[in-house]
């Protein structure tokens, strides 16, 4: 009984490192929360419930993607290409023999690959990762107008009013990621993306598999940046070869807004999430509030760096002291 409660002490205090500075966001989230209800009382029915989470879900899927790889000390400039790729693989795809599923494993399989591909090139090579993954946006954008020069294919019907209509489908699959992705840190890969990350000579010498901790961080990257597209073709009812372009940007704002460390092995998925989640209110408290699209931009970088710079500030005081 004493170990049980020896290790719950033991992971509240883990739990609590990672979460600090984080006090700040989750603030911020909450008010504008708050805001947003007050606005549009409608987001507490099932229909408005449904909207705003079917136009957050993209977001936090996105976030998630670089998360791992932030978590893990790496970054990567691809993730929109690849929700571009993954649209318009799942637009070409769909009307053929194999339909629906095989749509869905087309652009599982090529997010996956793709990005196992740039993890090996970045592991193997030793090639930093912003470069190798910058010169792989260009070429998987190409690949993309290639497949797709204009928007257009197709996307069944069904699937967009499964995926994007007045139920909460949306959020259902982002419980089911977040499940899954509490699973595969219970694997020892799981567990070696943060080990890895925040140390990974000492991990190495520990006996974790550091480089294929990196590949396979990669790979889960690029398949919740492929499926992301997946979800935005059934969104739009059909396949865009640049609609990803926005989400590269702000997946890594999200990230930093959530505590996720640019050196690895510092901050929680859930603070990426979180970071998502106020992003995606952010813009919608401004639309209800009659911003001007300049002014909304210039808002929400301010919102961006005070959220991220007074817990450090207020951190830095504190050790003054």
């Amino acid at each position: 009984m004493s170990v049980v409660s020896s290790s719950g002490r033991l992971y509240g205090l883990i739990q609590l490192r990672r979460n600090r500075g984080l006090s700040g966001v989750y603030l911020v989230v909450s008010a504008f929360l708050i805001l947003y209800v007050v606005l549009f009382p409608g987001i507490l029915s099932i229909s408005g419930f449904s909207k705003f989470t079917q136009n957050w879900f993209p977001l936090a899927l996105v976030t998630m993607a670089q998360a791992v790889l932030m978590l893990n000390g790496g970054i990567t400039l691809a993730i929109g290409p690849l929700v571009s790729l993954g649209a318009v693989i799942a637009a070409t795809t769909m009307e053929g023999a194999l339909g629906v599923p095989g749509g869905i494993l087309a652009v599982a399989l090529a997010g996956l690959a793709i990005g196992a591909v740039i993890g090996a090139i970045v592991t193997h090579l030793r090639l930093p990762a912003i470069i190798v993954t910058l010169a792989g946006s260009f070429i998987i954008t190409g690949v993309a107008l290639i497949l797709l020069p204009r928007p257009g294919g197709f996307i069944p019907e069904w699937l967009s009013t499964t995926l994007a209509g007045d139920t909460p489908i949306a959020f259902l699959l982002f419980v089911m990621t977040l499940v899954l992705w509490k699973a595969f840190l219970a694997t020892p890969l799981g567990l070696g993306i943060y080990a890895a990350g925040d140390n990974p000579i000492g991990e190495f010498r520990s006996g974790v598999p550091v480089e294929r901790v990196k590949v396979v961080a990669f790979a889960l990257s690029g398949l919740l940046a492929a499926l992301t597209g997946l979800f935005v073709a059934a969104q739009t009812g059909s396949g865009d070869p640049v609609i990803g372009a926005p989400f590269t940007l702000n997946s890594i704002a999200a990230s930093v807004l959530g505590g996720v460390g640019f050196l690895g092995g510092k901050g929680t998925m859930r603070g990426a999430i979180c970071g998502s989640l106020l992003l995606s209110v952010m813009i919608n408290v401004m639309f209800f509030l009659g911003f001007p699209p300049v002014a909304q931009y210039v808002a929400q970088g301010l919102i961006i760096v005070g959220a991220v710079a007074v817990p450090e500030l207020l951190a830095q005081w504190k050790a003054r002291q």
